[in-house]
């Protein structure tokens, strides 16, 4: 009996103890709480760390930071575009030209259709003047700009459809602006930023990032073709349709590039833009004068390759092979020749015909300028006064004819073999060296680079046969057209229309 009371007493000193124990240490804090605990400390959790970070993360928060502030200080001097215009769409009918039938049926002719546009632009003066691409408010009849949420009328200063550039001014003064950089200091792989508004009016100041893909870009075989002077930058940051005429800046939130074109209807990592040492000559003229002003040559050239160097006694495929030389041009007044090489102006290489085009067309008419050709084995340096540059330059010595081309907007040049390697065309006819944009070809959506191979049904395998052709046409005739594109022919009616008085 007594054995059980000791046990009894010992078991409950042990159970006393225990749970004084825990008593103690609970109020002393000797065991952590539970989260379901009922105490009045609060959970505490960390956020970031301590640790030490790689100096490769750094430069990469570094980066990001570049992209904000880049963002913070050039957005403000990117604004929407809207235009719109009216044209008249008729309603057609089997007996739409029968006036019996109109007198008594009371058909309607003409309905009146508002169409409208969207595009960005980039203010380039505090006292309002902003540039944008010209195919965003060609044909205009009403055009606005929104900034800060207000919309204000904008005037055409002027355009330029030649190099796609285009110069409009609101009413207003002390906006933002971007510092102009220098396109030619951009690099391949180099970081940029793409600002416009992609799509819709909503999407106001969309920033995109990406690199430089490549300089030097000419868009001849993706429709690019009505723009003469072409040296786009190639960029994989996102432009959509609505960011042509938006900025494209570096970290240094210089403007470099004006956003242009795509391929496809969207993204698809590929974009372009006209370079801002192209650009600035261009709206520095459209504002001061009204109009851009151009040197000229008066040459037509092609790319020299191996074959045509090692013909001509070239030792490398670089430079400008002259074709033929206008009459009472620049070229011929100063010696030069059909069969020259033409491999610098001044002291800059000449390396493809682009180059030659963009660099005459950067001088001012009435410039000397020295030109050193290939020429009989050696090399020869031939001094060119400028002149100014035609509005419309067509390959003919024949005026009636000359004339219908500069009508239908037509520039053209002889098919040589090196083009139709180029192009890989294998049958005879003119080649479509340029088109004039807003121009009945254009209009047609003939390119350049296309090949004439007939005219009214009859073969032309010339310049000399196509001035043949024409000149037999008058004013408000139709000509037919056959040419070719790649491996696909096809057939293109151009009215011939009413010189301009």
């Amino acid at each position: 009996m007594k054995a059980q009371k000791y046990s009894l007493l010992i078991v409950l000193a042990v159970f006393v103890g225990a749970v004084a124990g825990l008593i103690i240490a609970s109020n002393l804090q000797w065991t952590p709480s539970g989260v379901a605990a009922d105490s009045q400390e609060k959970v505490k959790i960390t956020l970031g760390s301590t640790e030490p970070v790689s100096q490769d993360l750094l430069d990469l928060r570094a980066t990001s930071k570049a992209f904000v502030e880049v963002s913070k200080t050039v957005s403000p001097a990117v604004v929407t575009i809207n235009s719109q215009k009216v044209v008249k769409r008729r309603n057609w009918h089997p007996f739409m030209d029968d006036d019996f039938f109109r007198r008594f049926f009371r058909t309607p002719e003409d309905e009146e259709q508002v169409l409208r546009g969207l595009g960005s632009g980039v203010i380039i003066n505090p006292d309002g003047y902003i540039i944008t691409n010209n195919h965003v408010i060609e044909g205009a009849d009403e055009i606005t700009v929104s900034l800060d949420d207000k919309e204000y009328e904008a005037k055409i200063i002027g355009r330029d459809p030649d190099s796609d550039i285009a110069i409009i001014r609101i009413e207003k003064d002390g906006l933002p602006t971007i510092k102009l950089g220098h396109s030619d200091e951009l690099e391949v792989g180099e970081w940029v930023l793409a600002i416009g508004n992609p799509f819709s009016d909503v999407f106001q100041r969309t920033v995109t990032a990406g690199i430089v893909s490549a300089k030097g870009r000419r868009l001849d075989r993706l429709g690019g073709g009505s723009i003469t002077y072409q040296d786009f930058i190639q960029t994989d940051a996102a432009i959509n349709p609505g960011n042509s005429g938006g900025a494209l800046v570096n970290l240094n939130g210089e403007l470099v590039g004006i956003n242009t074109a795509i391929v496809g209807q969207t993204n698809v990592g590929i974009g372009f833009a006209i370079p801002i040492d192209l650009a600035r000559n261009v709206m520095e003229q459209l504002i001061n004068e009204g109009r851009v002003i151009r040197g000229w040559l008066g040459v037509y050239i092609d790319v020299v390759d191996e074959n045509v160097a090692a013909a001509f006694g070239w030792k490398e495929a670089r430079g400008v092979q002259v074709l033929r030389v206008q009459e009472d041009s620049p070229a011929e007044k100063a010696g030069i020749k059909a069969t020259d090489i033409i491999l610098k102006v001044n002291d800059s290489e000449i390396n493809d015909p682009n180059e030659l085009t963009n660099l005459i067309a950067s001088y001012a008419p009435k410039t000397k300028v020295s030109l050193t050709v290939w020429r009989e084995d050696k090399e020869t340096v031939v001094s060119v006064k400028l002149g100014e540059r035609p509005t419309e330059v067509a390959a003919s010595s024949d005026s009636l004819s000359e004339d219908n081309l500069a009508k239908l907007g037509l520039e053209v040049q002889d098919l040589t073999s090196s083009l139709a390697r180029r192009y890989g065309y294998d049958e005879d006819g003119v080649l479509v060296a340029g088109v004039r944009s807003g121009s009945p070809a254009d209009r047609e959506r003939i390119r350049e680079g296309d090949l004439i191979i007939s005219v009214d049904k009859k073969a032309v395998k010339s310049v000399s046969e196509l001035n043949e052709r024409l000149s037999g046409f008058q004013e408000n005739e139709i000509v037919l057209f056959r040419l070719k594109r790649g491996e696909m022919s096809f057939f293109r009616a151009l009215r011939l229309p009413k010189a301009e008085k």
